[in-house]
């Protein structure tokens, strides 16, 4: 793998885990976020880190993009946009679709060559084997970038549409906190009642969602249908009494949102034949 000077914009705990493992590769990495004193670890492991956006665009290479949100990018890179022109820069900031699409054009128009991204990793797994990293944008760019980029997570190529990796990031994470949901619900009840939450957890809740997640993803479906044998009446009357008995234990109703999501899609199924 080649050695690249990187600009990584942004040092919050995602930022400094992607930094430190570009740095971990050989990577020459200017680090730049808008709070200082966050860069210390990074600079004892060689980083260069400096004041300002201008700075760190000017030391050349790629530039990383890891901020809060699509308005802290585009205020960040606004004032120096003019000294991207002819260069890559990679979007791992959380988006919608829309904002990525909107951001690839404002760049493009101005001679940035630009790919979105969406990170499928936490701090704490970055760079791991585990870790893989959503990217769109042009094919070619991603052939070069990707090289690069890949000791921080596996790249993986959503397309050539700039707002794909967006949208593959939105919809996975909506399926995680959707487990989460599942997960913080069950676990609630059970406390509620006494159960014995640490053997819940290590004997029944992980060892049962590990078992149906492969099933859960196989059967996700956009369409009113549910699988027969899945018996939709069956499951809505299912469904209600685990609300009912979510109410008796005085678990809030907030908690239960994932529960009326799936009784919808259950009663859409049976009104639809």
């Amino acid at each position: 793998m080649r050695q690249e000077r990187i600009s990584l914009l942004g040092l919050g705990s995602m930022g400094r885990a992607l930094a430190g493992a570009l740095i971990g590769a050989g990577h020459e990495v200017t680090v730049w976020n808008r709070t200082p004193g966050k860069a210390g670890e990074l600079v004892a492991r060689g980083a260069r880190e400096v004041s300002s956006v201008e700075e760190a665009v000017q030391a050349g290479g790629l530039v990383v993009v890891c901020l809060l949100d699509d308005a802290s990018v585009r205020e960040a890179l606004a004032p120096v946009v003019r000294g991207l022109t002819g260069r890559d820069l990679v979007n791992l900031t959380s988006g919608s679709v829309q904002q990525a699409r909107e951001l690839a054009g404002w760049l493009g128009g101005r001679g940035v060559r630009f790919l979105g991204g969406g990170i499928m990793a936490v701090p704490s797994t970055v760079g791991t084997e585990g870790a893989f990293i959503l990217y769109s944008g042009a094919r070619d760019l991603f052939d070069r970038v990707a090289p690069v980029l890949s000791p921080i997570g596996r790249p993986q190529w959503a397309g050539e549409d700039p707002g794909f990796a967006a949208l593959y990031d939105m919809a996975a994470l909506s399926g995680m906190y959707g487990m989460s949901a599942g997960a913080d619900h069950a676990v609630t009840m059970l406390h509620a009642e006494g159960g014995d939450l640490e053997t819940f957890k290590r004997a029944v809740l992980g060892p049962w969602m590990e078992q149906m997640l492969p099933i859960i993803v196989a059967g996700a479906d956009p369409s009113a249908t549910v699988p027969e044998e899945y018996n939709p009446g069956m499951q809505a009357v299912g469904l209600e009494t685990i609300l009912a008995a979510s109410g008796e234990a005085g678990v809030p109703a907030e908690l239960s949102g994932h529960l009326r999501a799936s009784l919808w899609r259950m009663r859409r199924a049976v009104d639809a034949g």
